[in-house]
């Protein structure tokens, strides 16, 4: 039986010069001895032998990253298997759906007293807008309809910070109010 560097050197022979016979006796092997060590591992005849393949086709394709002061070819080629392994066991587990998992149920249709509610106060609080304060609108709209922070609107207005917030401030109080008497919205 050959020492462990011997075929630590045909990885560096595939590497160096892409050299089919030795890639060939690697494949002769430990193709075998990879498929029985993850069957040990609890993979079917067929997993095992497909991520054996694989594992040849990586060794062949980026035997480059290889180094042979770190581990010995079997060290490098039985951890690449058993990473496959554990990768498809990970993809087989997130490929089983529950079909009482929350996320997948439909979604319940909207009561409509709650949608009739959420209009009616959507109308109000539009009409209670139009009948804010030029300068209180402007950072309300900038804030809420824009999304942007005290900061910005005060960046892009020129305005203070403390004077941006006050005016929020105002405006959410004169809302509140107009919203409350229902004097934004002729009801009816």
């Amino acid at each position: 039986m050959p020492q462990p560097q011997y075929y630590s050197g045909l990885i560096v022979k595939v590497a160096a010069e892409r050299d089919k016979s030795a890639f060939v006796e690697l494949f002769d092997y430990f193709a075998p001895r990879l498929k029985g060590f993850l069957m040990k591992q609890g993979a079917d005849d067929a997993a095992a032998e497909e991520i054996a393949q694989d594992v040849m086709v990586t060794l062949w394709r980026k035997a480059e990253l290889f180094d042979p002061e770190k581990s010995s070819a079997s060290t490098w080629l039985y951890r690449i298997a058993r990473n496959r392994r554990i990768d498809r066991l990970r993809r087989q587990k997130t490929a089983e759906l529950d079909p009482d998992d929350p996320s997948l149920q439909p979604t319940p249709l909207p009561d409509v007293a709650d949608e009739m509610d959420a209009r009616l106060r959507e109308k109000r609080v539009r009409a209670a807008l139009e009948k804010l304060p030029d300068e209180q609108k402007e950072v309300v709209r900038l804030a809420f309809f824009s999304g942007k922070s005290h900061s910005e609107i005060a960046d892009d207005t020129g305005l203070p910070l403390g004077t941006v917030k006050s005016r929020i401030r105002l405006a959410f109080g004169r809302l509140r109010q107009l919203i409350e008497s229902d004097e934004a919205v002729d009801v009816g």
